[in-house]
């Protein structure tokens, strides 16, 4: 079989010529698009035009000594075609290292293998994956079991496939450590596939601008799912997308042996295709990029002195051509586009707004979690812990699943085929980053207003506190989910018309073209081209309808966005000092009893002592915990159920609450007649900080002054009418939250609690009553992520910020 494969890559090798030509067509089109990409730079820092000031602070390296998991999984070799037991490791690269054993990555030996995710897709099941196979390949068909590469060692497989690469298959010991494991491998492809980097305003727009532009000339001119990755990468899928079916033509028939043997044979052959591609595409992209980057001074320097007439003479042609395709584009947006805008937004739109809805209940719960285990200990240490639970909360997989799983839900189906749209999960992954992008920042805006006022004012009224710092950064991420989900929306739209658009009019419009170049001077002829302001006009003529769809939107109350005449630039300039702060390292600050009890063998290091360079163990430590599973096996050598750093997990030991669940217990059992309150449940243990609830010590007297107390504080700032609780009711602690705007001002407010039926009331006590062991959990569903229970039942009656709209 090796012979037959090494002969097959002997006849590819044959067809590598594609590579040098695609190339050299991607080369002539990036140093044009370099040019205009350097204007537009140039141009916009020169008129500083911009969009909205956001309110939250951003965080610029959230990851600094950190790593996002570890653990033991049973990897599939094709080597040997054999199971062995590695320790896999994820850094804050995102990328997949994999050693032989545990000691291995602490003696810091270089991993066995490295795994890139992007293109890559996460596969659970045996069924999905054959079926990827079958299609791969067509004409060869192979059942399930019928292989051994396909026999998998447990029956919850992880299974990375890509289209092009080599396949890598895992399998998990229990389904519990399967799905944490999926959430984290989903992770790493979705940041591996975020795309190149937005600051540099130069070299990405030129990137994409000109593999856009290719692929037009090929005939593709929708969406394309395999933009991902680094400039090597996507060239490499830029030259597969037409070799593969040629290759896959010129090898299929002499593919020998057995069907898996004819599946494992071609899969080899396309890895190795895809490397040597990879490899060429990386040296001649380089060297192109270096032809530009010497060329960089002397066309900026033309830029800046003629700026004046490069605009002028842009738009002179712009209008000549505006005269010639806009009667065009507006017939066709009349038949084809507008119709389909609305119904497209709204596919858009609905689970968009539930994943980001979900984003701050998920924070709300947490700071709730805090507030009630620092009731009995208000102490600095205590809150280092929590904090240091809260700091990862955008980069912990599982935590956030439940908001990527909102956004998942996004369904184009009726319109993919009319406009071209390979899959939703373009739109999907985007969508998901800007979620994850927005948690760290409301986090991260936290962490400094509150550490700013534990310096100032201490550990008293902790719980007042941390209530009036959520307040104000709710009020912030609102505003700013707001601006950057119309942002998304109006990006979305554009890419799905955009290229329908083009490609309708391009037949009709391409010969007529060219005869616009002879307007434009040689000197400026680098900075103007006709094909790109023929797409600008085609972009305007389209914008303003989508502009008004996304306007009349935000008037809707069900989506919760800002209208466009809100603006709240320069509302907190203070704050943003605090941005230029670094991160607090909460536990080498304040944990100084925790540091004391751990001993000096297990001191939490700061930034000094990482550059001294202590154990790997104790400089990185891992955001996602491992699940302690019951009843599980162990994999021979090496637990399935460690991890790095356990200490540093944000989840508590298990032991340790069986301890205070059992205290929890004996109080509640001693106080019957006490209010209940919902607690999280033990099944859920992915969404929770873990600490249980312990008993109050104070008198209930005590319990209603304080109350009374943040009600005042509330209706102050926020402007809500608190009503009071009669004596002897029960109370309920709201734990999921829908955030709440106050109509006439246009800022959110704090949020509100749950609907109480008649004949009870409503308290406004921020000190939660004593747990009882009757007390109900909280509603949740299968992917152990709690819900408000009328969100569930009736979406237009959720209690949210589209109840009261801002004006």
């Amino acid at each position: 079989s090796w012979f037959y494969i090494t002969q097959n890559i002997t006849d590819a090798l044959r067809r590598y010529t594609r590579t040098g030509n695609v190339m050299g067509e991607f080369g002539c089109l990036y140093e044009q698009q370099y040019a205009v990409a350097l204007f537009n730079k140039v141009r916009y820092d020169v008129e500083g035009v911009g969009g909205p000031q956001p309110q939250l602070l951003h965080r610029k390296i959230p990851l600094e000594n950190k790593s996002i998991f570890s653990g033991s999984l049973s990897q599939y070799l094709e080597e040997n075609k054999k199971w062995r037991n590695h320790f896999v490791f994820i850094p804050d690269s995102y990328n997949i290292d994999y050693y032989d054993n545990k000691a291995s990555h602490d003696r810091r030996h270089h991993p066995k293998g490295t795994i890139n995710c992007a293109g890559y897709k996460v596969l659970t099941s045996m069924e999905q994956y054959l079926d990827l196979i079958s299609n791969s390949l067509p004409g060869v068909k192979a059942k399930v079991g019928s292989s051994p590469f396909l026999k998998c060692a447990t029956q919850f497989p992880l299974i990375l496939w890509h289209p092009y690469a080599r396949h890598y298959c895992f399998c998990a010991l229990t389904e519990k450590e399967q799905q944490k494991w999926h959430a984290v491998l989903q992770d790493c492809v979705r940041h591996a596939n975020n795309g190149l980097s937005e600051e540099n305003k130069v070299q990405t727009p030129a990137f994409t601008d000109a593999v856009r532009i290719y692929r037009q000339t090929q005939g593709h001119y929708g969406t394309w799912e395999m933009m991902c990755g680094v400039p090597s990468q996507i060239l490499s899928n830029l030259v597969m997308e037409g070799l593969l079916p040629e290759l896959r033509e010129l090898i299929s028939s002499r593919l020998k042996g057995k069907l898996h043997e004819r599946q494992r044979n071609w899969m080899l052959i396309s890895d190795a295709v895809y490397s040597l591609v990879q490899r060429q595409c990386k040296d001649q992209y380089e060297a192109v990029l270096q032809k530009c980057e010497a060329a960089h001074s002397s066309l900026e320097a033309s830029i800046r002195t003629d700026m004046d007439q490069i605009i002028t003479s842009k738009e002179h042609v712009t209008n000549k051509i505006r005269e010639v395709v806009l009667p065009k584009a507006e017939k066709l947006l009349k038949v084809s586009i507008k119709p389909y805008i609305s119904s497209i937004l709204d596919a858009l739109m609905e689970p968009t707004s539930r994943g980001f809805f979900e984003v701050r209940d998920v924070f709300s719960r947490e700071l709730l979690d805090m507030s009630k285990n620092t009731l009995n200990e208000s102490t600095k240490e205590t809150v280092a812990q929590h904090m240091e639970k809260i700091f990862m909360l955008a980069f912990h997989p599982v935590k956030m699943q439940g908001c990527y799983e909102k956004v998942e839900k996004l369904s184009l189906e009726g319109l993919q085929q009319r406009f071209d749209v390979s899959s939703p999960s373009v739109f999907v992954q985007r969508a998901q980053i800007l979620m994850r992008e927005q948690m760290d920042n409301v986090v991260y805006t936290f962490e400094q207003i509150f550490h700013q006022s534990l310096e100032s004012q201490g550990t008293e009224d902790l719980c007042k506190t941390i209530q009036r710092c959520q307040d104000r950064v709710i009020k912030k991420f609102d505003y700013d989910s707001s601006t950057v989900r119309k942002r998304f929306f109006r990006e979305a739209l554009l890419q799905i018309f955009i290229p329908y658009m083009l490609k309708q009019l391009n037949p009709p419009c391409a010969s007529e073209l060219p005869r616009f170049q002879e307007l434009i001077f040689e000197d400026f002829s680098r900075f103007i081209l006709v094909e790109n302001i023929f797409e600008e006009v085609v972009l305007h003529s389209v914008m303003k309808d989508i502009m008004l769809a996304v306007k009349e939107a935000a008037v809707q109350r069900k989506h919760n966005l800002y209208r466009d005449s809100i603006c709240l630039s320069n509302s907190d300039p203070n704050l943003h000092l605090l941005g230029e702060n670094p991160s607090v390292n909460w536990a080498a600050k304040y944990a100084r009893a925790q540091e004391e009890n751990n001993g000096a063998g297990e001191d939490v290091e700061d930034d000094s002592d990482a550059k001294c360079g202590e154990s790997q163990k104790r400089r990185t430590k891992q955001v996602v915990s491992m699940i302690q599973v019951e009843d599980s096996v162990a994999l021979p050598s090496e637990s399935c159920l460690e991890g790095s750093s356990v200490e540093d997990m944000p989840e508590e030991d298990k032991d340790e609450e069986d301890e205070d669940e059992e205290n929890v217990d004996e109080m509640a059992s001693s106080e019957q007649n006490e209010p209940a309150v919902s607690t999280v449940s033990e099944n859920t243990p992915d969404l929770t900080s873990g600490a249980v609830l312990k008993e109050e010590d104070g008198k209930p007297e005590e319990h209603q002054k304080e109350g009374i107390l943040l009600k005042n504080e509330s209706a102050a700032e926020g402007g809500l009418a608190v009503k009071e609780e009669d004596e002897g009711t029960d109370s309920q602690l709201v734990e999921e939250e829908q955030p709440s705007f106050n109509q006439e001002s246009g800022e959110a407010l704090p949020p509100p609690a749950k609907e109480i039926p008649p004949g009870t009331t409503e308290t406004a006590s921020v000190s939660p009553p004593k747990v009882t062991s009757d007390s109900p959990p909280c509603p949740h569903d299968d992917s152990h992520n709690q819900f408000p229970t009328s969100e569930v039942e009736n979406e237009e009656e959720v209690s949210s910020p589209t109840d009261l709209q801002p004006t």
